[in-house]
């Protein structure tokens, strides 16, 4: 479950790989030195990006740096999705960059991407039809629909940076947790009561101190991150014929009340209003 290497092999004849990967059921922990654009349909899923973790609603679409660490988007999912992505050298262009004037903005927006930069709504729902549209494209054609892509997300006011500093792999080379380790026992006993003494254990370090590093790796506590992940599981079981009672206590919460205001608090709305509002959505594959 460490961290690992990606090696990204351009498509033939191109400076760029674009796929529609499906990895639902790995727990893909890795880096790359290449830039990558992921689009992603799903009714739910987590966003992990370097020390950034939350999760997303119908669609994420996510520009991330050279050799940041992140989770595929559809690690987990347990509803049909789409996903598309694609992956570029850290040098992509890197002449023209600097010798051309109108790719400017693109340039500014790359040298920031090592923040990871989530796009939301017009600018996201365009994005993803050009994305769609693309695939069906030459390669030349492709190159300039990616550049157009560029073009409006680097001129997009509908943009959060899901970082507040580097998180490349440089920063965790020496690192001896390996957050696959968590992440493996947290989905095995989200539903019951996971114990951080346990997980504390497995990684060889005393439960106060991973506590620490857990809040430093990523600005939530322990007990912050198991609600998250149970509230994103619920999502899901909520879009299926299940009860919101149901729900609470399959995804191992004792307390109905409890249940309703946690899930208030993460997501903005109550289960029956999430349950209602979402549950006539459709995502094709």
């Amino acid at each position: 479950m460490k961290i690992q290497k990606e090696i990204v092999l351009p498509n033939p004849g191109q400076s760029f790989k674009l796929f529609k990967p499906s990895l639902r059921n790995n727990f893909f922990w890795h880096y790359h030195p290449e830039y990558e654009l992921v689009y992603v349909e799903a009714t739910t899923g987590i966003r992990h990006v370097g020390q950034h973790i939350s999760s997303f609603m119908d669609s994420d679409l996510v520009l991330i740096g050279a050799n940041i660490p992140h989770l595929n988007f559809d690690y987990g999912l347990q509803t049909e999705y789409r996903q598309i992505v694609v992956q570029l050298k850290e040098n992509f262009m890197s002449d023209a960059f600097k010798e051309t004037p109108e790719l400017e903005a693109i340039k500014v927006m790359f040298d920031k991407a090592y923040l990871g930069l989530s796009f939301g709504g017009k600018t996201k729902h365009i994005v993803a039809e050009k994305l769609k549209y693309m695939q069906d494209l030459n390669h030349f054609q492709q190159l300039l629909c990616l550049l157009e892509i560029f073009q409006l997300l680097a001129n997009a006011d509908e943009v959060i940076e899901l970082n507040e500093q580097d998180t490349s792999i440089k920063l965790f080379l020496n690192d001896k947790i390996r957050m696959g380790s968590v992440y493996k026992y947290i989905h095995a006993h989200y539903n019951q009561t996971p114990d951080v003494n346990k997980v504390a254990a497995g990684v060889h370090l005393g439960t106060a101190a991973f506590c620490r590093y857990f809040k430093k790796q990523t600005n939530m506590t322990f007990t912050d991150f198991v609600n998250q992940y149970r509230i994103t599981q619920a999502k899901t079981l909520l879009l299926q014929d299940k009860t919101v009672s149901e729900v609470c206590y399959e995804v191992g919460f004792d307390s109905l009340s409890y249940f309703n205001k946690l899930f208030r608090k993460i997501t903005g709305e109550n289960p029956s209003q999430f349950k209602k509002k979402h549950r006539i959505a459709t995502i094709y594959v």
